[in-house]
């Protein structure tokens, strides 16, 4: 029986997810759970979805879709541009599509269609790039924007009290419907931390590659992390995502 590993947000990090992938040493029989945000903000945006692409041919992987996913599929389906996007790290994606062919472009248009939502596996445990707001479960879930663009589900977490337990009748319902949830989106950067963070029954895999931090990845039975260099380290000549 393989591992079943959730990576976090890449956001065109390809050096530092090849050197992170290393770490990790990936088996046949692995599963990795991609969370989302594969492009914007350093340079390979565009290589990150080429690689991918090969590296599902060989391996188990499920592809999160993100926000950033989402705004660079809908400007390579029908050239929407979306001006928070472009501020955000939309540019970088747009600069490393330049090179590329239409072929290619279709490919990764393909790709984008492909993500899933959310992903719930036999264990119960929800993965999704930001979250979801109805108390049924993703499944009732009124708009896809909000598996990935919603912050609530994480900022209710830490705001609970470090204590409070599942069958605490105060414990929201959202976080009882799944024994883990493993999110991106929200960098723990923002919190002080540098590591992958667990607040009530959610991880929080997002360790900031898109600016200061590290790209990380989560084994969800054993909780090993591995975590590539800061990857502004990896891009010296770049700035990252503003």
């Amino acid at each position: 029986m393989g591992r079943s590993i959730a990576i976090g947000d890449i956001h065109g990090g390809l050096k530092a997810l090849i050197q992170l992938l290393e770490k990790i040493k990936i088996t046949p029989d692995d599963e990795l759970i991609f969370l989302g945000d594969y492009v914007d903000g350093w340079s390979d945006s565009a290589n990150v979805v080429s690689y991918l692409i090969e590296f599902a041919k060989q391996n188990t992987c499920i592809f999160i879709r993100g926000n950033h996913d989402d705004l660079t599929h809908r400007w390579l389906e029908s050239d929407e541009l979306n001006e928070k996007w472009l501020e955000h790290g939309g540019q970088s994606s747009i600069d490393a599509y330049r090179s590329f062919s239409s072929e290619e472009i279709k490919a990764h248009i393909q790709f984008f269609k492909q993500m899933v939502n959310y992903y719930v596996d036999k264990k119960n445990r929800l993965f999704v790039h930001a979250g979801f707001t109805n108390q049924h479960g993703p499944e009732q879930e009124y708009h896809d924007t909000g598996f990935y663009w919603d912050r609530t589900l994480w900022e209710m977490a830490l705001s609970l009290d470090k204590n409070i337990k599942p069958d605490d009748m105060n414990y929201p319902k959202r976080l009882r419907l799944f024994d883990e949830i493993f999110i991106g989106h929200t960098p723990v950067t923002r919190i002080n931390e540098d590591v992958p963070v667990k607040r009530a029954n959610i991880w929080n895999v997002d360790t900031g590659a898109a600016f200061m931090g590290k790209l990380s990845a989560i084994d969800v039975n054993s909780k090993e992390i591995w975590q590539s260099e800061p990857v502004f380290k990896l891009y010296p000549d770049e700035e990252g995502r503003n």
